[in-house]
């Protein structure tokens, strides 16, 4: 009965007179939806039908007769394209797949006037933030952009937080990385945002992305030349850090690094035939740098007051090269070989005096020294089937990371109580393997995604430690650990389109299997760990286009974060020898579920999205502050992950764009959240077992972005943005409000082959980290005034 019904069904299709023409828009370059392009049905100068793309690209035409018409895509600084099809007796459906649009340039004597891409594209499914045009951070890191982006905040510990949490899955080229491996997402200070094209953030991802990260995703997208022949640039950039200080140095004989020197020479290449493309992107870095500077003033219940201070200078060498090619074996095949290979090198010195405040003097200096040696490789073979009807294609790719972490902490202490040289080595190795199978089928009104993943990863760890006399090291930690993560996935995604309204929903299925084994010689946690689960994560998106440019949708995702082995690693980290972190092996996963409604509305001349998120987390995690009680000499803070229980995250999220007048364009964003943890009473087993109680905290504050574009003639471009993040409210505490303003200046030279650039970022010196703690036994004021201004002056040349 249902063979006969689908028979009937497309018989009846078949006899149908009018046909249906669909596609996609996209720029060339940047590879991201051009909304609002006319598209025009002519037969020969008659124009039959026409349509207007929505805010993804896609457009839809029906009731279209058989015979030969010729498909116009037209956009204002495009060149136009036009496409011949013909419409005859057997198929009324022509979807026409990716149609990629050129940026047209022309030059009007000195003046080069091209199409730019704003610096904010906003969807209603993704924002994307255009690097190249975001010339105020010109010459610093992917991290540096980041801090201008809607609704993401960056700490000075190389945390990204997206909308109030930093549970953020961070993608590279939409593939994951060990570069954000170690240490949350710190890796990102690595990636030279010259490199980049832009930047993707998915609040609310479909099925078809992993499940981790209930934030969201952050996808990094490296450039990529779309020119045939030989082309590509070479660069040069010198810069100045710490050109103020905020707060004056304690009496030490190093102090803070200031003035500090940055030179960072580039170079790109690209060569493209009908045959095949091969890319290379490099960069390389020197310079002294100031990534800590924190000031602690703390306050003891047994009515000690002191302040301290912790200096880390920094000595830093750094490479970078992507590279690949792609081979075009015909038509329809693809097969594409890729590879990143990224090495970092850094000595960190530091002087760090303790003062007693009621006497102002010096009761104790520690001196440290850290030698570390990161970096990661990755190698990705992909290969792309295009079948013969347009956007109905297989993806399979196979990718093996490997990522290390080589560090060395030699550290001199010196106080009343103690006179003792310790030193510690940690040697970490992450290896990553990913198997993936993608699966697109165009439908008559939209299409069915499918496919299937397999990840598998291993981080063994080595731990020594010399310990010197009186040491203040933990002693029993073993001298190994080994963690291991198997996710094996599978998704399917059904997006039906219709002019007035989309309906996308999906499934992900994720079975995980998860191991931390420990020495034995370790006494602070007893047993090894392990623990496997299954469990579905829906998704689902509703559109509903009320009028051309004026939308509205609501969503719905459920989401986890799992430890990685940073959170759980048990060997201590001290950020100064009265304040260490440490991991917590028994830690669980967390799962999110996220409702949003989200409006966007677009003129000519401008935008506006509004939306509002909330999210409710089972089994939270983060670090809690205790002082550890077991030691009568000396009091030492420890930060340790532990689970929490529940917690909500509420917010409201604006988006802005306006050009003001040709030359100037206004845009801003503007977000406000709300974090509710509830109170909760556990157990912590470092460094000996006893109970917790957290009470009921509240992290409510906001947040707001502004952005200045402005285009003068003679190929001058000048940015001016500005940050402001308002106080909140953290666990066992308050972080103050802070905020900076950066400049960037850009000129065209040499008929448009060179450019000269000056960024100069927190002009004010005013983007420092302040938190007030209150923690059992004690409160204390962080004041964390490390390197974020930087002057760069900056050539690029292409050829």
């Amino acid at each position: 009965m249902f063979i006969s019904i689908l028979i009937i069904h497309s018989i009846f299709c078949f006899a149908q007179n009018d046909a249906t023409i669909s596609g996609r828009i996209f720029d060339n370059g940047t590879n991201q939806p051009l909304p609002f392009t006319t598209i025009t049905v002519q037969n020969g100068d008659q124009i039959i039908t026409g349509d207007i793309s929505d805010e993804d690209g896609r457009f839809v035409i029906s009731g279209i007769a058989k015979g030969e018409y010729v498909v116009t895509c037209s956009f204002i600084g495009y060149d136009e394209l036009e496409i011949p099809i013909l419409i005859g007796e057997l198929n009324n459906i022509f979807d026409l797949g990716r149609i990629q649009l050129n940026p047209s340039s022309e030059e009007l004597s000195e003046v080069i006037v091209e199409a730019k891409q704003d610096i904010l594209s906003s969807g209603l499914d993704k924002k994307t933030f255009s690097i190249e045009n975001n010339i105020a951070q010109s010459g610093g890191s992917v991290m540096d952009a980041m801090k201008t982006m809607p609704g993401v905040t960056v700490d000075q510990e190389g945390k990204v937080m997206l909308r109030g949490s930093d549970k953020v899955m961070v993608l590279i080229d939409g593939k994951q990385s060990s570069l954000t491996g170690f240490g949350n997402q710190k890796g990102l200070e690595s990636i030279p945002a010259g490199n980049i094209e832009s930047i993707e953030i998915i609040n609310n991802p479909s099925a078809k992305y992993d499940a981790t990260g209930m934030a969201g995703i952050i996808n990094i997208l490296y450039k990529k030349e779309k020119e045939s022949g030989f082309n590509g640039d070479v660069g040069f950039a010198f810069g100045l850090g710490a050109l103020t200080k905020p707060k004056e140095d304690l009496p030490t004989e190093l102090g803070s690094f200031s003035m500090n020197p940055k030179l960072i020479p580039s170079l790109n290449l690209n060569y493209k035939t009908d045959k095949l493309n091969m890319f290379l992107l490099s960069e390389i870095l020197f310079q002294e740098k100031l990534p800590n500077n924190e000031f602690t003033t703390r306050h003891y219940d047994d009515g000690r007051n002191t302040i301290s201070q912790v200096p880390e200078n920094r000595r830093q060498q750094h490479y970078i090269i992507n590279g690949g090619i792609d081979f075009f074996l015909n038509e329809k095949n693809t097969l594409t070989l890729s590879g990143i290979y990224d090495w970092e090198s850094h000595v960190d010195t530091a002087q760090v005096a303790y003062m007693n405040m009621d006497t102002w003097k010096r009761y104790r200096i520690w001196h440290w020294n850290e030698e570390e040696i990161t970096g990661y490789m990755n190698y990705s073979l992909n290969w792309n089937h295009q079948f013969a009807e347009p956007g109905h294609e297989f993806d399979a790719r196979v990718q093996y990371t490997k990522g290390w972490e080589d560090e060395s902490y030699f550290l001199n202490d010196s106080s009343v109580v103690r006179q003792g040289k310790d030193a510690t080595h940690i040697l970490a190795t992450e290896h990553t393997t990913n198997l993936a199978l993608d699966y697109v089928k165009p439908l008559r009104s939209g299409r069915l995604e499918s496919g299937t993943k397999f990840q598998w990863r291993r981080l063994p760890v080595e731990y020594t430690i010399t310990p010197g006399s009186n040491s203040i090291i933990y002693p029993n930690m073993g001298d190994w650990s080994d963690w291991g993560e198997d996710i094996y996935a599978g998704y399917i995604n059904y997006v039906y389109e219709k002019p007035k309204f989309d309906i996308e929903g999906g499934l992900r299925a994720e079975h995980t299997s998860v191991f931390y084994t420990i020495s034995p010689e370790n006494i602070y946690y007893p047993k090894n760990d392990s623990y496997n689960y299954f469990e579905l994560f829906p998704s689902i998106r509703l559109t509903f286009k009320l009028n051309q440019g004026n939308s509205i949708s609501a969503f719905y995702n459920r989401r986890v974060d799992r430890p990685g082995e940073p959170e759980l690693r048990i060997f201590p980290k001290y950020d100064d020898p009265e304040l260490m972190k440490v991991g917590n092996p028994y830690l669980r996963p967390q799962f999110t579920q996220t409702f949003e409604l989200a409006y966007k509305l677009r003129w000519e001349s401008g935008s506006v999205f509004l939306s509002g998120y909330y999210r409710m987390i089972e089994d939270a995690f983060q670090r809690i502050y205790s002082i550890d009680n077991s030691n009568s000499e000396y009091s030492i803070v420890n930060k340790i992950y532990q689970n929490t229980g529940s917690a909500t995250n509420t917010g409201l999220e604006l988006i802005f764009s306006q050009q003001v007048v040709d030359a100037w364009k206004l845009s801003g964003s503007f977000n406000w959240y709300n974090n509710v943890i509830d109170s909760y009473n556990g157990i912590m087993y470092f460094p000996y077992e006893r109970t917790f109680l957290l009470e009921e905290a509240t992290d409510k504050t906001w947040d707001m972005k502004v952005n200045n574009q402005i285009d003068l003639p003679k190929g001058l471009q000048i940015q001016l943005t500005g940050v402001y993040y308002a106080p909140k409210y953290i666990p066992q505490g308050k972080q103050l409000a802070r905020s900076s303003v950066d400049l960037g200046i850009k000129k065209g030279i040499l008929k448009g082959k060179g450019e000269v650039i000056f960024s100069f970022s927190d002009i004010f010196n005013n983007f420092g980290i302040r938190q007030e703690i209150s923690g059992e036994g004690f409160n204390a004021l962080y004041e964390n005034y490390y390197e974020t201004q930087v002057a760069r002056f900056g050539f690029k040349y292409k050829f």
